[in-house]
C-alpha cells in the first residue's frame, strides 16, 4: 500500500524514442515481451544468488529462487514476478526511465571491477523491458530491494511519455510486473497461448518456471552439464524433447568451447532420413541459444545448408545482439559460429568411422546424400569431406564400404590416380567392358551407384594428391601396370586395316576413329567418349535440361584379340554387306554397354535381319 503520493516524472529523451520504437517497429513478435521479462526475471534471481554468497543479512532471504507468470483473462493481464534482487527507488529511476543505464550491465562492471566473474548473467534488463509496451495499456513494477533498510515501490506507466513512483511497503523482495493488455492483445492473457510461448523461448532458465502454479520447464539445459554425468537415456529423452521427434538419435555430439567463441553445443542426427522417404526436404532444426534463452528456433547459416539434417542445440554467450535479441548484429559472429560447429562435426564423424565403424556405416546409408552435396556446394570444407566418402569397390564384397584412405593404402605404388565407375548396380558394373582392363591388372575401381556421384569425384578432384579419374575415360594409361599376354590377334596390318574399314563404315557423324586400345581383354569393342564426360553425367544433364550435342559421337576401340573380331577381319572380305550390318551392331552394343544408346529402335530392326541371315545359314 502506499504511504504517499505517487511521484510523476518525465521518461528521459532517448527512452521516449526507444518507446516509440518498440511500440512500432522494433519486434516483429509481439510475443517476445513474454521472452524477454521472464528473461530479465532469471537475470535478477542469478543476481540475488550472487549477492547471497557475499552479503550476510538479505530481506526475506527464506523466498524460493524462481519465476512466476500468472495470467488472467477476465482482468485481461499476465504477470511475471521472480523473488531476485529487487530494486531501490534510484535503481527504479535509473533501470527504467533511462537508456543510459542498465541494471545487469552495471552489476557486471561492478563484478568485473571485483576480480568476480559471473557468464550467466544476460543483463539489458532496461531495453527488454520496454517490449511490454507493444502490447500493454499499461505496466505497474512491484519491486523491494534485498536490503533490509529498502522500502518497496510501484512503478507505474502507460508508456506514453511519463511514470509515476510510489511507496508499496507491504511488497514482498523481488519485482512483480503486471501488465495490462490492449484488447487486440488479450490472448497474451490466456494460459494456454502463454504456455507455448514459455516453452518456444524459455524452458531452458536454469531457476524454476511456474505458469498459474504449474511448473514448465521440467527438461533441463542438457547442453550445459558435464557430459559424463549425462547417461545415455537422458540424451535421448532431451533429443525427443527439442527436435519433437518420436524416433531415437543414431549419434549425437556433446562439446565445449572456449576459443575462438564460448560454445556449448549438443547436435543430434536422426535415426532416418526423412528426405529419403519422401517427405521433401528437411529443415534445420538446430535452436540458438544465448546462456539458456532461445534467440532463434531455425538461425539461417548457422551450418551449411548440407547438414540440414542435424538437431539439436548451440548456446553462446559470445553473442553481441541487437536491442531486440532478435538478430545479430554481426553476422560475420554466425560464420565464425559456422565454420568452429561444421569442423567439429565433421571431426565428429571421422572419429565415429574409426571407433564405431558400424554406426558410421549407418550414417552412410541413410545420410550419404548429405555428405556428397557438402562435396559438391562447400569449397571451404570439401578436403575433410572427402574423408568421410564411402563407396562398394571391385575388391570389396557386396554391402562393404570402403573410404579413398582406404583404397590409397592397398594400391600398388606405381598407381598415381583413384579410379571409378559410375552405374546402376554392382551387377552392372562388374560386368562393364571399362572394368576388364581393371581386373586384368588387378587395378581396384571404386562402384558408384548414385547420379550424383559423378560430380562428387569430379569436384573433389583428388585426394592424397591421387587424381579421381572415371575408368570411363579414353586417356587412361594402362602401361603403369603391365598386362598379362592373351590369345593371338590380328597382326598390326590387318589390324590397321580393318580400323580403317570400320572407321569408313560408320562415318565421321558417330565415330571420331576406331583403333586399338589396351582396354579390353575379353569384349570385342569399348565406346569411349572423348570429351571425358562420363555416361552418368551425360544422362543427369540431360535430366537437367543442359545442353549437349544432338548426336552422340564416340571413339572406339576393338579388340584384335577376340574372335568376334577376328571373324568380322574375314566376312569383310568374303561378305562386306554383312559385315557392314555386323560393324554397325557392335557399335550400338557398345554404345549400350556403355549407358550411351537412347533409342534402341534401329539396333533392335537391325537385330533382326542378323537373326535372319544366320537363320538362313
Amino acid at each position: 500500500m502506499a504511504t504517499q503520493a505517487p511521484e510523476r516524472r518525465e521518461f528521459q529523451a532517448e527512452v521516449k524514442q526507444l518507446l516509440d520504437i518498440v511500440i512500432h517497429s522494433l519486434y516483429t513478435d509481439k510475443e517476445i515481451f513474454v521472452r524477454e521479462l521472464v528473461s530479465n526475471a532469471s537475470d535478477a534471481l542469478e543476481k540475488l544468488r550472487h549477492t547471497q554468497l557475499t552479503e550476510k543479512e538479505i530481506f526475506e532471504d527464506d523466498l524460493p529462487l524462481e519465476v512466476c507468470v500468472t495470467t488472467d483473462e477476465a482482468a485481461g493481464t499476465i504477470t511475471i514476478e521472480d523473488f531476485g534482487i529487487g530494486m531501490t527507488y534510484d535503481e527504479l529511476v535509473e533501470n527504467l526511465g533511462t537508456i543510459a543505464h542498465s541494471g545487469s550491465k552495471s552489476f557486471l562492471e561492478a563484478l568485473k571491477a571485483s576480480g568476480g566473474s559471473n557468464d550467466n548473467l544476460i543483463g539489458q534488463f532496461g531495453v527488454g523491458f520496454y517490449s511490454a509496451f507493444m502490447v500493454a495499456e499499461r505496466v505497474d513494477v512491484y519491486t523491494h530491494s534485498w536490503r533490509k533498510d529498502a522500502l518497496g515501490y510501484c512503478w507505474s506507466s502507460e508508456g506514453a511519455g511519463d511514470y509515476t513512483i510510489e511507496e508499496a511497503s507491504d511488497y514482498h523482495r523481488g519485482c512483480k510486473i503486471v501488465v495490462k493488455l490492449k484488447d487486440e492483445y488479450k490472448e497474451f492473457s490466456k494460459k494456454d497461448v502463454v504456455k507455448g510461448i514459455l516453452r518456444r523461448y524459455s524452458n531452458f532458465i536454469q531457476f524454476p518456471l511456474k505458469l498459474d502454479g504449474e511448473r514448465i520447464n521440467e527438461v533441463q539445459a542438457l547442453w550445459l552439464r558435464n557430459k559424463n554425468e549425462i547417461t545415455e537415456e537422458e540424451y535421448k529423452q532431451f533429443y525427443k524433447f527439442q527436435a519433437n521427434a518420436f524416433d531415437e538419435p543414431s549419434s549425437w555430439l556433446h562439446f565445449s568451447a572456449d576459443a575462438p567463441l564460448e560454445i556449448n553445443a549438443l547436435l543430434f542426427v536422426p535415426s532416418e532420413n526423412v528426405e529419403r522417404l519422401g517427405f521433401g526436404r528437411m529443415e534445420p532444426h538446430v535452436a540458438l541459444y544465448c546462456r539458456k534463452v532461445l534467440i532463434d528456433a531455425e538461425p539461417k547459416g548457422l551450418f551449411p545448408e548440407w547438414l540440414r539434417f542435424l538437431r539439436g542445440v548451440v548456446d553462446s554467450s559470445d553473442l553481441p545482439l541487437n536491442i531486440s535479441r532478435q538478430t545479430m548484429q554481426d553476422s560475420a559472429l554466425i560464420q565464425k559460429l559456422n565454420k568452429v560447429l561444421t569442423k567439429r562435426f565433421l571431426k565428429h564423424l571421422e572419429d565415429l568411422a574409426v571407433k564405431k565403424p558400424e554406426d558410421y556405416k549407418t550414417f552412410w546409408k541413410n545420410f550419404s546424400f548429405f555428405i556428397k552435396e557438402g562435396v559438391t556446394t562447400d569449397y571451404s570444407h570439401r578436403e575433410q569431406l572427402g574423408k568421410l566418402l564411402r563407396f562398394e569397390s571391385s575388391l570389396s564384397e557386396k554391402g562393404d564400404f570402403v573410404s579413398l584412405a582406404d583404397y590409397v593404402a592397398r594400391s600398388k605404388e606405381s598407381q598415381k590416380s583413384i579410379y571409378y565407375l559410375v552405374g546402376p548396380d554392382r551387377a552392372t558394373l562388374e560386368e562393364s567392358p571399362y572394368l576388364e582392363a581393371f581386373k586384368l591388372r588387378g587395378i581396384e575401381v571404386l562402384f558408384l551407384y548414385e547420379p550424383i556421384d559423378d560430380f562428387v569425384m569430379t569436384h573433389l578432384g583428388q585426394f592424397e594428391e591421387r587424381k579421381l579419374i572415371s575408368g570411363e575415360q579414353e586417356d587412361i594409361d594402362f602401361d603403369e601396370v603391365s598386362a598379362e599376354e592373351g590369345a593371338e590377334g590380328l597382326d598390326d596390318e590387318s589390324t590397321k586395316d580393318l580400323c580403317e574399314w570400320m572407321k569408313k563404315v560408320l562415318g565421321d557423324e558417330r565415330v571420331g576413329e576406331v583403333s586399338v586400345g589396351k582396354r579390353l581383354t575379353k569384349g570385342p569393342v569399348l565406346a569411349l567418349q572423348a570429351d571425358k564426360m562420363t555416361s552418368s553425367m551425360r544422362r543427369m544433364l540431360k535430366v537437367m535440361k543442359q545442353d549437349e550435342p544432338s548426336v552422340l559421337k564416340v571413339n572406339l576401340q576393338i579388340n584384335p584379340k577376340n574372335s568376334l573380331i577376328k571373324a568380322l577381319y574375314e566376312i569383310k572380305g568374303s561378305d562386306e554387306e554383312r559385315a557392314k550390318v555386323l560393324v554397325s551392331q557392335l557399335l550400338d552394343n557398345a554404345l549400350m554397354a556403355a549407358g550411351l544408346l537412347e533409342n534402341p529402335r534401329t539396333m533392335i530392326e537391325r537385330m533382326y535381319r542378323i537373326l535372319e541371315i544366320a537363320a538362313k545359314k
